[in-house]
């Protein structure tokens, strides 16, 4: 089985759902269950890390640790400082040790700060944390990270939500050709064509979030996305043929019936 490997754990979805945006915690489950995915992001500012009951509904009552993955996320830090008191409370409310770190400071067009993420990773690493930093996708910020030990490098391919597809195409396929860890597409992905090629480019996995929650059909989107991803990794793995700048027939031009 073509099995995705991240630190010391292999899975058999290369598709991450995000738990934002849904219009509800049932609707985000059903989708979660649709879309096959095996790694669930969820952001610490909407999980109750209390043991005590929240006067409202808790979305990790909705996820079950058994069948996925829970990689909390930073988002909203705006300094490595403060990405590492959110991973340090997640660890310390028994949430695994995997962290998907997000820091930008930049509201406007939400985009990593490369600085502060080095430097944050560098400290979770040495805390034994499995980081899965979200950065831009700049070739020469991927491979320090992978230096400082990074599980994954996950560039994005446009900005957080804006469902634009992958605008950075050869710098991705800088990253991928330089990579030494997996990895993975976050945000812009707004169609599932934008998976498939992500996968056909050569990426181990994609991240989802937006496109799948503020759909009209959730749960049916989400399962398209998890064929898109399954179709490019599979064109991938065969194959594609190269690109030509001329035409080629598929049919004999000699031997016609009438020579």
């Amino acid at each position: 089985m073509d099995q995705l490997t991240i630190a010391d754990r292999k899975f058999n979805s290369r598709l991450f759902i995000g738990t934002g945006k849904f219009s509800s915690n049932e609707i985000m489950k059903d989708a979660l269950k649709a879309s096959g995915t095996e790694i669930v992001t969820v952001s610490l500012r909407r999980a109750n890390l209390t043991k005590d009951p929240d006067q409202f509904v808790n979305i990790l009552d909705y996820i079950d640790p058994n069948e996925y993955l829970l990689l909390p996320n930073t988002s909203g830090a705006n300094t490595a400082e403060e990405a590492l008191r959110l991973a340090r409370l997640a660890q310390s409310a028994g949430l695994p040790n995997w962290i998907k770190l997000e820091i930008h400071p930049d509201q406007q067009y939400l985009l990593p700060d490369p600085i502060e993420t080095l430097k944050a990773t560098e400290a979770l690493v040495a805390e034994n944390f499995k980081v899965l930093p979200y950065i831009n996708a700049d070739p020469v910020l991927a491979k320090r990270l992978q230096d400082a030990g990074a599980s994954t490098v996950m560039p994005l391919g446009s900005p957080i939500g804006s469902n634009r597809g992958l605008e950075n195409q050869e710098q991705i396929k800088i990253i991928i050709e330089q990579a030494t860890v997996p990895v993975v597409i976050d945000a812009g992905i707004g169609k599932p064509s934008h998976a498939t090629t992500a996968m056909e480019l050569g990426a181990d996995a994609v991240l989802i979030n937006t496109a799948v929650a503020i759909s009209n059909d959730p749960i049916r989107l989400a399962r398209a996305f998890k064929d898109a991803v399954n179709t490019g990794r599979t064109a991938h793995n065969i194959g594609l043929s190269e690109e030509q700048k001329e035409a080629h027939g598929t049919s004999p031009l000699t031997g016609f019936i009438t020579e």
